[in-house]
């Protein structure tokens, strides 16, 4: 059986370059793209198992913009997506993790943070709470998060887990 088609974008070639080398070793297809409108154009034409975004690329935001693309766009809305980043990700034990990021905005110790990432330790869940440059709360549910600088121990079982939990889904 073929592994699985996983989609990378992100806006430095030596991120790609190891994303790949790993990901490849695995057994992996590997789809690359540089920016937002690449990786969405990649994402439509290719259809990947599974999509691996960095945050900051042409502009602050934009994986999160294009994690967005994939919750909104029925063709997409499937597949998968893991951030890439450096900001510490906020553990909570509360299958809500929108609810918990909306708790930790009320909280004057986190209330000032520009991003916010959260994941539940048990059931997985994942998500974004970041202030747009208009200054509104936007919520954006991932997959996971992938630890920045990138490292096989931590990418590869994320990756297995999406992938094995995607395999097990219903399918319409």
């Amino acid at each position: 059986m073929a592994k699985a088609k996983i989609l990378v974008v992100d806006d430095d070639m030596d991120v790609i370059t190891m994303l790949e080398q790993i990901l490849i070793n695995e057994g992996y297809e590997v789809i690359s793209a540089f920016n937002k409108n690449e990786g969405l154009e990649k994402a439509l034409q290719e259809k990947p198992d599974l999509a691996i975004l960095d945050v900051m690329m042409t502009t602050h935001y934009e994986g999160f913009e294009m994690a967005r693309e994939f919750v909104d766009n029925p063709e997409l809305a499937g597949i998968p997506t893991l951030i890439e980043t450096s900001i510490e990700v906020l553990m909570t034990t509360k299958p809500s993790v929108q609810a918990m990021a909306r708790e930790f905005r009320n909280d004057p110790n986190y209330k000032e943070l520009q991003v916010i990432l959260i994941r539940d330790i048990v059931t997985g869940n994942s998500g974004i709470d970041y202030r747009a440059e208009d200054g509104r709360s936007v919520w954006v549910p991932v997959n996971g998060f992938i630890r920045k600088p990138v490292d096989k121990n931590r990418v590869l079982p994320e990756v297995e887990r999406l992938l094995a939990k995607k395999a097990t889904k219903p399918t319409a």
